[in-house]
Parts: C-alpha cells; sequence; structure tokens
C-alpha cells in the first residue's frame, strides 16, 4: 500500500481498511518510517507516540482597532490566546490540562536503563538542533521525553500587523496551531474534551473562542516478544552486518493505529534514515549507503519471516 495522507491524518486509507478487510487479511504489517538510532546503529521501533492537533480561533472586536483608543477598555484577542497557550505547560513541563496524565503508563525500569544504556551523544544532539541548552519535563532523560513522554507545542501563530514598521493596532483575531504528542494509552478523544473544558473555563467573556480538532490518533506498542519482531531483528542484521537496537520514537504513524483496528495486526517498524536528514525541512537527505543496506534487510526479512515458521 502506498499512501500521501500521513500528515493530514490518513482518512482515505482509514475508509479503505474498513471496506476492503478480507482482501487485506494479513499476519503483520511493515512500514517503512521510522529511523536508526545513529549512523551505523540500525533500529527497531517498538513504540510511537501518538498526536493530538488542534486549530484554535479568537475573536474579539468587529475590526482591528487602534490601541491607543479603545486599550484597556476592549480584550485584546492575542493577549488571551498567550495566556490560553501558557496555561497549557508549566516551567516545569508538565502539561496543566486536568486529567491529561490520567492514562499515562509510566516508563519501566528496564526501558529506563535501557535507553540509558544506548550510546545517546547528548551534547551531539544539542549541536545538531543548534540550542545552548536542551529543556523539557523535568525527571526524565532527553531520550524519555523524547520517545515516552506526553508533550505540548505551539505549532504556529498569527495575530494582528505583520508588515514592516509599527502599527498600533489592538486586533480582532488571533489564532493558534498546536499538539499535544501522546503516549499509548492516551485517548485522543478523551484529551481533547479535557482541554476544550479547560480552554474555555480560561477564556474570558468578550472573547469568542473555536477550538478545531483537525485530527488525531493514539500511540502504538508492539511487543518485544512478538516473533515478527525477531525475525525483522536478524534480518536488519544480515543487510546491515549488525544487530539492531530496540528503540521507540516520538513521532505519529496514525495509519499504524488504523492497521491493528481495522486488521487486528502490529506492525513492524524499520527504517533506515537518520535524525539528521532534515526531515520537514530544507535541504531533506537521504544516505545512498543506507538505501541499499535498507533494500537488503528488506529482502532478507521475506526468509526470515518464513523460515521463522509464520504465515507470510
Amino acid at each position: 500500500i502506498i499512501e500521501g495522507e500521513e500528515e493530514v491524518g490518513s482518512e482515505a486509507v482509514n475508509k479503505f481498511l474498513a471496506a476492503e478487510q478480507a482482501r487485506l487479511k494479513c499476519d503483520v504489517v511493515v512500514v517503512s518510517d521510522t529511523c536508526q538510532f545513529g549512523p551505523g546503529r540500525p533500529a527497531i521501533t517498538y513504540g510511537l507516540r501518538g498526536i493530538a492537533y488542534y486549530e484554535l480561533r479568537l475573536r474579539g472586536p468587529k475590526q482591528d482597532l487602534h490601541s491607543g483608543t479603545f486599550g484597556g477598555a476592549v480584550l485584546n484577542p492575542a493577549n488571551v490566546l498567550s495566556r490560553l497557550l501558557s496555561s497549557l505547560i508549566d516551567d516545569q513541563g508538565r502539561i496543566q490540562v486536568p486529567g491529561f496524565y490520567d492514562d499515562v503508563v509510566p516508563l519501566t525500569e528496564r526501558e529506563r536503563q535501557q535507553f540509558a544504556e544506548l550510546p545517546f551523544d547528548e551534547d551531539g544532539f544539542r549541536q545538531q538542533v543548534g540550542v545552548e541548552q536542551l529543556g523539557g519535563e523535568t525527571g526524565f532523560s532527553t531520550l524519555e521525553r523524547r520517545w515516552a513522554r506526553p508533550t505540548c507545542d505551539v505549532n504556529g501563530l498569527w495575530s494582528g500587523y505583520q508588515g514592516e514598521g509599527a502599527k498600533t493596532v489592538l486586533p480582532a483575531r488571533a489564532g493558534a496551531k498546536f499538539s499535544f504528542r501522546l503516549v499509548p494509552n492516551q485517548d485522543p478523544h478523551k484529551i481533547s474534551a479535557a482541554l476544550e473544558a479547560h480552554l474555555r473555563a480560561h477564556c474570558p467573556a468578550g472573547i469568542e473562542m473555536e477550538l478545531i480538532d483537525m485530527h488525531g490518533a493514539p500511540g502504538v506498542m508492539t511487543p518485544l516478544e512478538s516473533p515478527y519482531i525477531a525475525a525483522a531483528s536478524r534480518a536488519i542484521e544480515r543487510g546491515f552486518g549488525v544487530a539492531p537496537v530496540f528503540i521507540r520514537e516520538g513521532g505519529s504513524i496514525p495509519i499504524v493505529t488504523a492497521f491493528r483496528q481495522q486488521l487486528g495486526v502490529d506492525t513492524l517498524l524499520l527504517g533506515w534514515g537518520l535524525d539528521d536528514d532534515n526531515t520537514h525541512s530544507p535541504n531533506e537527505k537521504f544516505c545512498l549507503a543506507d538505501f541499499h543496506r535498507g533494500i537488503k534487510a528488506s529482502a532478507h526479512l521475506w526468509q526470515e519471516l518464513a523460515s521463522a515458521g509464520l504465515n507470510s
């Protein structure tokens, strides 16, 4: 199956899966949309975070106003927007929506130890992204925060005057797009209901608020004890010449949830890219050597699945 809607929730593929379950009956799904742990360190991704993505629109006066004439008497939607967004997360990185963490399953000590044993270069990572200091939820390592903890991020903002020079407006409109990354066991629908209640409780009279639920998907986990994981591990070792490490990733692939819900099967997440491939950015790249090694590993995968005695 080749589809191009991953960035907008894979709605057409979800309908296709529901309509064609008999034709698509299978033992396991293989998706190549993840990364290696690092150069020369292939990985099998056994967990993904989910996502809940929103657009928040605020409306105040019927038109932009002069901030000198009307400021202090009319609520400013941009000011209210900043307060609402600030109310979502505290300075310790904890999300403040009531009930948000109710269904979060804590990391096991075994997983925390496995993450700690991975050869993660934190200084190199900091230099890669171009910041002097990393940040996030206190009490967790960088890998734990990236892979296995929920997050809240503003993805875009707009309001008021955006041109050159100054224009002292009190804007009539303000808006933002923001998203939560969810961990397995969190329900995007439950999160959406809690979020809307939180925002409406904090939005003052005089401002009209609209929250648009753009798309969402829960996180997923594949059991490390799965025979498909073992078969994939052998195939990768044959293709790359080194055994893979087992990781979780912070991104979301909504169709993986649909495969489980509609077809009742787990997904093998085998990707050959690297964190520094500039995904979603200018100068996106892909190493040809990894492409060739990935082709070999993919070819070996069929043999490994068959030789494992699986019905694939």
